[in-house]
């Protein structure tokens, strides 16, 4: 279940295209699935769910929005001659990710977990 709606989305963004719509809606589905595993959000936290989802879709779609190429940019370098342009993207696949204030916001501290292989492991 979605914490956040196709018009949360549009409304702390702007209006989207049909096809866009569908894209939101499956994403957000996505985003919901993304902090269930990182957090367990109760009544306390669903305002906190809901602005993450919306910001996680809105990086994800503003990576391949084609009206706004400079959108997202972490580095651009142009030279005057012989004409050279580079820009580098922070989301250039588009991927959905929570960023260090979105795990803050859902109260979820440190990184990833570590887990120790115990195949072949005798207890002692």
């Amino acid at each position: 279940m979605a914490y956040a709606t196709v018009e949360d989305v549009e409304g702390r963004w702007h209006s989207l295209t049909s096809d866009e719509q569908e894209r939101c809606a499956l994403m957000l589905n996505d985003a919901a699935v993304a902090i269930d595993m990182l957090t367990t959000v109760g009544e306390s936290k669903l305002e906190a769910a809901k602005i993450v989802s919306c910001n996680m879709v809105i990086r994800a779609l503003a990576a391949s929005d084609s009206q706004n190429d400079a959108f997202g940019a972490t580095s651009v370098t142009t030279t005057a001659g012989p004409y050279s342009q580079s820009v580098s993207f922070a989301n250039p696949s588009g991927d959905l990710y929570f960023t260090k204030l979105d795990k803050k916001m859902l109260g979820i501290r440190g990184g990833g977990r570590m887990l120790r292989p115990t195949i072949g492991l005798e207890a002692s």
